[in-house]
């Protein structure tokens, strides 16, 4: 008579299943290699992003809040650049880093006026759907130098890349005609502007930059893209927003109008009419 033993042998794991020998030739290239193009065609994408590097960025401030004595604020802007395996690129090509603060798209009506017999009337006009309301760039060098006119239309970095998406079919020189008008407007007020050289980058890896907040600033959410070049292409991008609200009476006001626009119409013509027949009664009686 024969005895079967089983011995268990915990330090011993049981071999893991193995694919079939007609999977492994086709992987192996042995019929097509269809499976292996395939594998790599697929992933080549994700094999290929950990070769770049990536921004790290943060602001100084994350909510702004404005009161009636608002006279503007300074953003600071700072971050890093992780490289793949935390070591700088060999080559001599300089690290370029670019910082793109935009405000709420808003809808805008441009007028052009012409002068007819001495009096300055209200001529030509085109609306714009989707304007930035502020629009500020801040670059370690100027925008010229470190990318070409294709690149900078496609991510807007300078204010001649603006797509300002107009409403009419008009002709070009037109178009054009009133985007740099519009342009200069928001200019000379303090809405748009570039600064370059207005970031410092430290040892290729630490960066910062200051826009400035102008009073005037509209409320609204903001976006801060920060856009790391090298050798005349985009390598990495990242955003944060930036909230910009009222405070205060200022923020009722504004509620008010904007939820309850025809209460606040009202409200608005009594309080006028009220304080005039004040005035009024008050200029009578001395």
């Amino acid at each position: 008579m024969k005895k079967v033993l089983a011995s268990a042998r915990p330090s011993q794991p049981a071999p893991p299943p193995r694919l079939p020998q007609r999977i492994l030739n086709r992987w192996r290239g042995g019929e097509t290699g269809w499976y292996r193009k395939s594998f790599l065609l697929l992933f080549a994408p994700l094999l290929m992003a950990q070769s770049k590097p990536v921004l790290v960025p943060d602001v100084s401030q994350r909510d702004i809040e404005i009161a009636y004595s608002f006279t503007g604020a300074e953003l600071l802007l700072f971050g890093a650049i992780l490289y793949p395996g935390g070591r700088l690129p060999d080559d001599d090509k300089p690290t370029d880093i670019v910082v793109v603060v935009k405000g709420p798209v808003q809808s805008i009506l441009v007028r052009e006026k012409e002068k007819v017999a001495g009096i300055w009337v209200n001529a030509a006009r085109l609306r714009y759907r989707s304007a930035p309301s502020f629009y500020a760039i801040a670059s370690s060098r100027p925008i010229g130098r470190l990318v070409d006119g294709r690149t900078q239309a496609i991510y807007e970095l300078g204010l001649n890349s603006l797509q300002l998406s107009p409403a009419s079919s008009a002709p070009t020189a037109e178009q054009d005609r009133f985007a740099h008008g519009l342009v200069d407007l928001k200019r000379r007020s303090g809405l748009y502007y570039e600064a370059p050289g207005a970031v410092e980058i430290t040892d290729g890896v630490l960066y910062r930059a200051r826009v400035s907040i102008p009073a005037r600033v509209p409320v609204g959410r903001f976006t801060a893209e920060t856009f790391l070049i090298r050798d005349g292409r985009v390598l990495a991008a990242a955003t944060r927003n930036i909230d910009i609200r009222k405070s205060g009476f200022e923020r009722f006001v504004a509620r008010s109008a904007d939820r309850w626009s025809f209460t606040y119409g009202l409200t608005a013509v009594a309080l006028s009419i009220l304080f005039g027949w004040t005035a009024g009664w008050v200029a009578r009686r001395f």
